[in-house]
């Protein structure tokens, strides 16, 4: 039954959404004012938090997907008691404010993600969900369930029209996700118009068809008692993750603009504002919440915190119990590492030859030994990505292994992984081929905004992957990671440079990492036994120099063509010309590194530089000078053996050496 203090705090999120937007002069009222019943229900009744301890590792989680619509978060966790004052609603999409344009998952305790990129939302809360599960595999025991949660996610039209979200749909109903619920803010408007105009698909019976349990609201307007009841149901659906089909009137309440996309994404105006409150029977100045309202939504928040409590009670027996899991829990919530962690990673001496795809396998499987923790999967291509972690089991709607086979669906595996990171307790790895980071480039994107500590595992990391075509090859796509703000990148040139990076990467949690491996056998160099640890942490190092440590020119390469360089080095010592060797796996790292280091790497006297590089050369001026010469690929590649490609587009010793010359 709806109470009018149910209908007062509607109205208020309804009325603090307009208000905020109208004094910004910017904003999405549409959702807001549609959506604001489903999210009160949600929030009063049933979402379990803690407003004084945000970060309780046992809360709900809930994702608003549809981002857009942050001022309805934004109402939210004020009226529900989090730190957030009507002082920094009013500065809704300022400068310098915590209520941006859409959430962000750094600014405001209670955003558990960054949204507003259509579909990432949803891709999130599978990862959270993912790892509410797999933590709950490693850490409960009988008569311990110290993970149990459900994760909510608010979604619309335009997310799940987003092919991400029909990837994560599929792989959620697939694992059983039981503890998954999406509510569909089913408002039947886009931006641009009506969305029949593009959407008129069975949303409920696709869900149904990929394994989801579905629940309809047919007033979600007004019908708190049956948002309620679909709740309920969902959440007593152990097996299949569900969806609430919630159909809603985008700005209800607002006479002239309620079910149209003019309500969507500008202000109301003063003049309808003031129509909407009147049909609201809000007699109120603008940002007014009353005291009833916000009174009775801090018991939901009190809730929380009796449940809170009850929680730690039962986490300290546990502990009690369990002294060397409960070590690991604190070790996995603080990201932090046990001693000794490193100490199995593989090292290899010339002439061994091994691909840094298969080196990287060797140290993957090295760290994950000693960190129960570390997760992840790939998109269908473990057995060449060789990125499996042995014995370690298989995810599956049956089974609580560390392998998560995404299937291809590299899209929603990047955003899963986001969410895995958002949720915290794991440390989340995915894998694929380089060329298809495109496929992944927007959950990349945002996993290097907000600083996520994924870890991107990219083979096949240049045009010698050979007969597969220009398709398959890799040209642009390190330039491309490299311009990101917040990602580190790294080539390493050997099995050793390798390790290094998987070392570095583990304990990296300032942002996502990406390894750029290769499919080709590389040899294991002369000096990367010994410098390559620290040389990764650095970004750049001296792998090679000339007898009296003053080259006349410095050979500057990354991966595979860092064996070039030493080869054309030792061509040119035999015409009395001393090149020094760098080997640059980290353009970002490199940079990092304080002057009088870079200096010792790069003197600014030896203006005679040559980078080289199996890809795009735009960029490398930034390291070789404008009186350098670059060698790399300027075109997509083509389909013959690799090395004849290689070859063929001048990735040679002659190259090198013949740009060496030019130079001098």
């Amino acid at each position: 039954m709806t109470s009018s203090l149910d209908i007062l705090s509607v109205n208020t999120l309804r009325t603090l959404a307009i208000d905020a937007i109208e004094k910004a002069n910017s904003g999405h009222p549409g959702l807001p004012m549609g959506a604001a019943p489903m999210a009160y229900v949600l929030w009063r009744r049933f979402l379990s938090f803690n407003p004084q301890n945000p970060d309780w590792a046992n809360r709900d989680r809930f994702v608003l997907s549809a981002g857009h619509g942050s001022m309805l978060q934004y109402g939210l966790l004020h009226l529900f008691g989090y730190d957030l004052s009507v002082d920094e609603l009013k500065s809704f999409r300022q400068w310098g404010s915590r209520t941006a344009g859409h959430p962000e998952y750094h600014l405001l305790p209670g955003v558990e993600a960054t949204t507003g990129p259509l579909g990432q939302g949803t891709a999130n809360t599978v990862g959270m969900a993912i790892a509410e599960r797999m933590l709950a595999g490693i850490f409960n025991r009988p008569g311990f369930d110290i993970v149990d949660h459900h994760t909510y996610g608010l979604v619309s039209d335009g997310d799940l029209m987003e092919g991400v979200a029909s990837e994560c749909a599929s792989l959620a109903g697939h694992l059983g996700l039981g503890k998954l619920i999406w509510l569909y803010d089913s408002n039947g408007i886009t931006l641009d118009g009506p969305a029949a105009e593009t959407f008129t698909e069975d949303v409920a019976a696709r869900h149904i068809a990929c394994g989801w349990h579905v629940e309809t609201v047919n007033d979600g307007d007004t019908d708190l008692a049956a948002l309620a009841l679909a709740i309920e149901k969902a959440q007593k659906e152990k097996d299949k993750p569900s969806l609430i089909v919630v159909k809603t009137t985008i700005g209800y309440g607002s006479p002239n603009r309620h079910g149209t996309s003019s309500a969507h994404g500008s202000p109301l105006g003063a003049e309808e504002i003031a129509l909407t409150k009147k049909a609201l029977q809000w007699d109120h100045e603008p940002f007014f919440v009353p005291e009833q309202a916000k009174e009775d939504c801090g018991k939901a928040g009190l809730r929380g915190a009796q449940a809170q409590q009850k929680w730690q009670q039962l986490f300290d027996s546990w502990a009690q119990a369990h002294p060397e899991l409960a070590r690991t829990w604190d070790q996995a919530m603080g990201g932090e590492l046990p001693p000794g962690w490193d100490a199995d990673l593989p090292t290899w001496n010339p002439p061994q030859a091994l691909a840094t795809r298969a080196a990287g396998g060797l140290a993957l499987n090295a760290v994950a030994a000693k960190l129960p923790f570390l997760v992840g999967g790939d998109a269908d291509l473990s057995s060449s990505t060789k990125t499996r972690i042995k014995n370690g089991g298989f995810f599956s709607a049956k089974h609580l292994g560390r392998n998560i086979q995404f299937g291809i669906r590299e899209h929603a595996m990047a955003g899963i992984a986001n969410g895995i990171a958002y949720h915290r307790g794991l440390c989340p790895f995915v894998s694929t081929f380089f060329p298809f980071v495109d496929y992944m480039r927007p959950a990349v994107r945002l996993a290097a905004m907000m600083k996520l500590p994924v870890k991107y595992v990219f083979t096949h990391d240049s045009v010698a992957v050979g007969e597969d075509g220009p398709t398959h090859q890799p040209v642009e796509h390190l330039m491309s990671l490299r311009i990101i703000p917040n990602m580190v990148t790294i080539r390493p040139a050997d099995p050793n440079e390798t390790a290094a990076a998987w070392r570095f990467a583990t304990q990296y949690r300032d942002g996502p990492v990406a390894l750029i491996l290769s499919r080709q056998s590389l040899p294991t160099l002369e000096g990367t036994s010994n410098h390559a640890m620290l040389g990764i942490e650095r970004g750049a190092y001296v792998l090679a120099d000339c007898a009296d440590g003053e080259p006349t020119i410095i050979l500057i390469a990354t991966g595979s063509e860092v064996v070039l360089a030493t080869l054309a080095q030792a061509e040119l010592s035999k015409e009395g010309i001393s090149a020094r060797v760098v080997s640059m796996p980290s353009w970002e790292l490199f940079a990092r590194q304080d002057e009088t280091y870079r200096e010792s790497v790069l003197p600014c006297a030896v203006t005679a530089r040559v980078s080289i590089e199996a890809g795009c050369t735009h960029g490398w001026e930034r390291w070789v000078g404008g009186a350098g010469m670059m060698v790399g690929i300027n075109r997509f590649g083509a389909s013959a053996p690799g090395d004849v490609v290689l070859e063929k587009l001048g990735m040679t010793v002659e190259a090198v050496v013949d740009a060496a010359r030019s130079l001098l």
